[in-house]
């Protein structure tokens, strides 16, 4: 995107303040989304968003400025902002920058085609919207978005490295309502993948739009949730959102370093039940959270968070392992190019384990079922959590039966890691954007199915 001789030349700027580390990182990201409501496209738009960000870290502290243009003059700028920023601040803990000792495992954004022609994209989202309707009246109204991106990076920093990357990103966001006798029901699936138009291939946008159908018409006919203490029963691949909210954002590592972290010194120590371990790969070929490298230009990889109950690390970004004096482990993150990089999640998830799906539910004599899980709330001090269920089902004698609504999952995820005491070997994955200090970013939770051998559940039961 621009010249390399002048991204040196703005990295040296931005450390001629005494800073002890400078990067540059120029971005191209183009982006398209289609909107298909009530049997008809509602909106098309498309943009295109350049710039480079420019950060400085002395110490404990990171300037950081950005700018639209990547000009001598517009880069030049930014770098001394930046530079201007540190100028007076004091040395404070003295930085180690540690080189990456992984390398880039092979491409895992999948090579293919990189633009979407609208025409076939609007005949997918009409499959949807037809799919669903055709499950009777009670449909109500299908809402399905398809939303693209291609982002091109370019990055150089003070230590010598120069990164470049492009990746396409696809999803298909489909959104049903039922009703009846004043009882309305929403149901969602959002596919997603790092891939481009091979997306529809992977997924069948009819068989998509059905099951969220199927889902919001079940829920329809499902009776109140009970409330108490139970077993639950967690589904494979959306479990992983509680690992995500209640476990993972104390894992990056800048909550540890605050004190923020129900996590903090406990590496070595047991946190869970010995049959959970999980981790966080952004090197998984495909993945929607995947990368070949972070928005700071370490390479990918698979970092164990927990091995047999055991806490094993937790989630770098460059400057926080300088303070450490470790290597990253490839987690710097950032929205754009327009934000500060910060320790985050990629695609985390729960190891499989030796249990089939079949033989959990055998096993679990009464309690719930969470099919899909929905939104929820975190503190990340405590790790209390609150969760609702979109899907839930009575477990009765080994038996699923009885679909409920209104189901929520009220605990904490140190003790919920204590907890589980079940884990299946049917790892699946769901889709989603993660936020945290105002910046979204895409991530993938998963895990197999896993039970918690008791936690609380409130329900609309009276």
């Amino acid at each position: 995107m621009i010249d390399i001789d002048l991204a040196n030349d703005v990295v040296k700027k931005a450390l001629s303040t005494g800073g002890a580390f400078a990067d540059l990182l120029c971005q191209r990201r183009s982006v398209t989304q289609v909107r298909f409501e009530d049997g008809k496209v509602d909106d098309v738009s498309t943009g295109l968003d350049v710039g480079a960000g420019i950060r400085v870290v002395r110490g404990d502290l990171a300037a950081y400025s950005h700018t639209d243009f990547l000009d001598e003059e517009h880069l030049m700028l930014a770098a001394k902002t930046a530079a201007d920023a540190l100028a007076h601040a004091p040395e404070g803990t003295p930085l180690e920058v540690v080189a990456s000792t992984r390398r880039a495992g092979g491409p895992v954004c999948e090579a293919g085609e990189a633009w979407h022609q609208i025409p076939d994209v609007v005949r997918h989202l009409q499959a949807c919207d037809e799919a669903a309707r055709a499950l009777g009246g009670e449909i109500k109204q299908v809402t399905v978005t398809h939303a693209a991106s291609i982002d091109e990076s370019f990055l150089v920093n003070s230590q010598g490295e120069v990164r470049s990357d492009s990746c396409r990103r696809t999803r298909l966001i489909v959104q049903v309502v039922a009703a009846r006798d004043g009882v309305m029901q929403v149901a969602l699936e959002a596919p997603g993948a790092l891939v481009g138009p091979e997306l529809y291939e992977r997924y069948d946008p009819a068989e998509v739009a059905t099951v969220a159908a199927r889902r919001a018409l079940t829920m329809l006919d499902a009776r109140p949730s009970p409330t108490g203490k139970m077993a639950v029963v967690v589904n494979s691949g959306t479990g992983g959102v509680l690992l995500h909210e209640a476990c993972g954002h104390g894992l990056e590592v800048d909550h540890v370093h605050k004190g923020a972290s129900i996590f903090a010194g406990k590496v070595g120590q047991r946190v869970a039940n010995p049959v959970v371990s999980a981790s966080d790969d952004p090197s998984v070929p495909g993945l929607w959270g995947s990368y070949d490298f972070d928005d700071e230009g370490t390479p990918s990889g698979k970092t164990v968070l927990i091995e047999d109950g055991t806490l094993t690390g937790y989630l770098y970004g460059r400057h926080e392992a300088m303070k450490d004096r470790r290597e990253s482990t490839g987690n710097g993150r950032r929205q754009s190019f327009r934000f500060l990089p910060i320790p985050r999640m990629s695609n985390t998830y729960i190891e499989p384990g030796g249990s089939k799906h079949d033989e959990i539910i055998a096993q679990t004599k009464s309690g719930l079922y969470a099919a899909k899980m929905g939104g929820g709330q975190v503190d990340p001090v405590t790790g209390d959590y609150v969760f609702s269920v979109s899907e839930g089902y009575l477990i009765e004698g080994g038996k699923i039966t009885s679909p409920v609504r209104g189901a929520v999952l009220i605990g904490n995820g140190a003790r919920t890691l204590e907890a589980i005491d079940a884990v299946g070997d049917d790892l699946s994955h769901d889709e989603g954007t993660c936020g945290k200090d105002g910046q979204g970013v895409p991530v993938t939770t998963g895990g197999p199915t896993f039970r918690i051998a008791e936690l609380t559940v409130g329900g609309t039961e009276v």
